[in-house]
C-alpha cells in the first residue's frame, strides 16, 4: 500500500538521515529498487519524471505496476510514488492516477505565480492524503528539457513557499542534474543553513544527488536535508553492466539474448547503487 512521504521525511529530519528518491524508468528499475528497500528495511520514494511517465505509457500504468509489484513481492517497507518536477497539469494527472506524492516545480515562474499555483495544489493534495514538494530556485543541468545553471534559492522566498502548507521543499543550493562538470563550485552550505533557519522543521530536498561527494551529502543531511534524489547514477550503472555483458559476447551464448538474461546484470547494478546510497543516506533499518 503506497503511503505519502510526509511521515517518512519528518522521521528522517528528526533522526538526521535522509530517504532516497530513486527515479524509475521501467519494470526492471522499479523491481530492483523495491527489492533493495525491502532487503535493507529502508523507506523509499519512487520518483517518476513527466518524461519517464510518458515513456511508461502514462501515470495509470505506473500506479498499476507499482501497486501490483508491491503486493506480489510482499513489500512491507513504506513506499511513496512521487511525481518529479511536475508541471501544474502533470500534478493534477498524478492526483487522478493514484500517486501518493507530487512535486510541483514552479521555480521557473515569478515567485508570486509559483506561490499561487502551489497554494492551489496544497488544497488538492490535502483532500487525497498526498504529500507535496515545491521548488524555489532552479536546479541546474537538464531535466526534461529545462536547463538551469544551479542557482541558489533566496531563503526568504523559501520561507514564503514553506509556509503555504507544503510538506517538503526543494531549494537550489548550487546542485545540478546529471553529471557534475569539472568546474563545479560545490554546494552552498551557507544558503542551505540560511534556508533551514527560516524553514525550521520543514524537510529539505537535495536534487541532483549523483556525483555529490559523500562528505558533502553528510553535511547537507546535518543541515536539514531529508530527501535526496538519485537518477543518473543508476542509469550509468545499468548502462555499464549491460555494455559489459554485450561486449563479452554473452548475448550470443545459449539464450543470452533473452531480455530476462540480457537485463539481469543491469538490474543487479541498480540494486548495488541503491544499496550504497541507502547506506550513505542512513536510511537502512529505518522502515
Amino acid at each position: 500500500m503506497l503511503v505519502n512521504a510526509t511521515e517518512m521525511l519528518k522521521k528522517a529530519k528528526a533522526g538526521h538521515y535522509a530517504v532516497g528518491q530513486f527515479n524509475i524508468n521501467n519494470l526492471e528499475w522499479t523491481k530492483a529498487i523495491l527489492q533493495t528497500a525491502q532487503e535493507l528495511n529502508s523507506p523509499v520514494i519512487l520518483g517518476v519524471s513527466e518524461g519517464a511517465g510518458k515513456y511508461m505509457t502514462g501515470y495509470k500504468t505506473v500506479v498499476g505496476m507499482v501497486n501490483g509489484m508491491m503486493e506480489e513481492l510482499n513489500i512491507t517497507v513504506p513506499v511513496a510514488l512521487h511525481l518529479d518536477h511536475g508541471s501544474y497539469d502533470g500534478c493534477l494527472k498524478c492526483v487522478e492516477a493514484g500517486f501518493s506524492s507530487i512535486m510541483f516545480d514552479g521555480s521557473h515562474y515569478p515567485i508570486d505565480e509559483n506561490v499561487a499555483k502551489t497554494k492551489e495544489l496544497v488544497k488538492i493534495v490535502a483532500e487525497h492524503n498526498m504529500s507535496l514538494e515545491a521548488e524555489v530556485g532552479s536546479i541546474g543541468g537538464e531535466e526534461d528539457g529545462v536547463v538551469g545553471m544551479g542557482e541558489c534559492a533566496d531563503p526568504e522566498e523559501c520561507k514564503r513557499v514553506a509556509d503555504l502548507g507544503i510538506n517538503f521543499l526543494a531549494a537550489g543550493i548550487g546542485n545540478i542534474h546529471g553529471k557534475y562538470p569539472a568546474n563545479w563550485q560545490g554546494l552552498s552550505f551557507e544558503t542551505l543553513d540560511a534556508i533551514q533557519q527560516l524553514t525550521g522543521d520543514m524537510p529539505l530536498v537535495l536534487h541532483g544527488g549523483t556525483g555529490i561527494p559523500a562528505d558533502m551529502i553528510k553535511k547537507a543531511i546535518s543541515l536539514g536535508v531529508s530527501k535526496i534524489n538519485v537518477n543518473t547514477e543508476c542509469q550509468l550503472a545499468f548502462a555499464e553492466a549491460t555494455r559489459k555483458y554485450i561486449e563479452e559476447g554473452k548475448d550470443q551464448q545459449g539464450k543470452g539474448y533473452d531480455p530476462r538474461k540480457l537485463l539481469a546484470p543491469g538490474a543487479e547494478a541498480i540494486k548495488a547503487t541503491v544499496k550504497e546510497k541507502m547506506e550513505l543516506f542512513g536510511s537502512v533499518n529505518k522502515a
